[in-house]
């Protein structure tokens, strides 16, 4: 008798053991599965930019495209400023604004000084210096130590055009941005 269940024990642990082998597998196979788009992604991303770097400009828009549709802020910045100066792809800066003002909505401080600038200058959108220092001013309050005090030198540049009570609409804007009802 001893002898059946220590068999049956042996089988019982064996059974036990595929089972958590199945399930180990299967766990892994879904984070590959998860995983594998961001990975895949994260590649493309280096890949369009690579492409960039060298003028392989058709290639960078090629490979950034699915990914700035995809949602992906760096990818969208980048072909915004493609599009803004016609690098592989037809300049037009309602497209480059389009491109920028996801990013920007995605708080990535690139695209909030680029369209800064598009407003500052009227390039695809109405010329709007509250919006322009607005995006500008978020720019500034979001970007690395490196690029901050740029950010903040070109918002400052805009305000030297602006009345006070234009300047205090914008800060009220970029304020009420950050606390989340983007306007």
């Amino acid at each position: 008798m001893q002898a059946k269940c220590g068999a049956r024990s042996n089988r019982d642990r064996d059974g036990a053991s595929r089972a958590s082998s199945s399930v180990a597998i299967l766990v892994l196979a879904t984070m590959l599965g998860i995983l594998a788009p961001s990975i895949a992604r994260a590649d493309s991303l280096a890949a369009g930019r690579a492409a960039y770097a060298r003028g392989d400009y058709v290639a960078a828009a090629r490979g950034l495209l699915p990914l700035a549709e995809r949602g992906n802020a760096a990818a969208e910045v980048l072909v915004g400023f493609m599009y803004e100066n016609g690098q592989g792809v037809p300049q037009g800066y309602d497209v480059a604004t389009y491109w920028y003002r996801l990013a920007a909505e995605q708080g990535n401080a690139t695209a909030q000084y680029l369209l800064g600038l598009m407003y500052d200058k009227g390039l695809g959108v109405p010329l709007d210096e509250i919006a322009a220092h607005m995006w500008l001013n978020l720019a500034a309050s979001h970007a690395p130590p490196q690029t901050r005090d740029f950010y903040a030198r070109l918002r400052d540049a805009v305000a030297s055009k602006m009345t006070p009570s234009q300047i205090t609409e914008a800060q009220w804007r970029a304020q009420e941005w950050i606390a989340g009802r983007r306007l």
